[in-house]
């Protein structure tokens, strides 16, 4: 087979083979943007979600200054009350 290769003077390659069948190869005169788009992570944003009273797993409707956070396995809910504080577990608490 064969084929020829010419380069001309504007810089474009041609190149011929035996079929007489001519591929034209032109460099563009000013460089290409390609963009590129992927699917983000689902579900709503992070900004939705603004306090613990927002999760649908905590009930903080009776705390108290130093409320701490416990999971009560009968509500299946993590509690914020005056039963458990800062104050009753570091002043002798229930241990």
């Amino acid at each position: 087979m064969a084929n020829s290769v010419e380069i001309t003077s504007t810089g474009q390659v041609v190149v011929t083979e035996v079929a007489e069948q001519t591929i034209e190869v032109v460099s563009p005169t000013a460089p290409l943007t390609v963009e590129v788009q992927t699917a983000g992570p689902q579900g709503p944003p992070l900004s939705e979600v603004l306090t613990l009273a927002d999760l649908v797993d905590v009930d903080v409707t009776a705390k108290v200054a130093s409320s701490v956070l416990y999971y009560d396995t009968t509500a299946g809910k993590w509690l914020g009350n005056d039963i458990n504080t800062v104050i009753t577990i570091t002043d002798g608490g229930n241990f």
